[in-house]
């Protein structure tokens, strides 16, 4: 059972905040995260051979695609999880 006087204490200097602490940025973080994992699982939406790019398959190109966009997404949520709320402790 969860100590109710633990949830009142404030996070620790490192850490990120928690989710009652800023719930929009775990909304935004969480649709961030799997945009990927659901652009990669829909396979019936790349599973094709055209339109080619270079001469390189539809089906190849849309999966290094989603490397490039899962690379970004991860540095977003990051941002938005961990420099942010260390910008603003800097700040106060």
């Amino acid at each position: 059972m969860a100590d109710p006087a633990a949830a009142r204490v404030p996070s620790q200097p490192g850490a990120p905040p928690r989710p009652a602490e800023a719930p929009g940025r775990y909304v935004v973080t969480a649709i961030l995260l799997l945009a990927a994992f659901v652009g990669l699982l829909w396979v019936p939406s790349y599973a094709h051979l055209t339109p080619s790019l270079g001469g390189i398959p539809f089906f190849y190109w849309y999966s290094m695609l989603w490397l490039v966009v899962n690379a970004a997404c991860q540095a977003m949520a990051y941002g938005l999880m961990v420099v942010l709320p260390r910008r603003k402790r800097e700040r106060s």
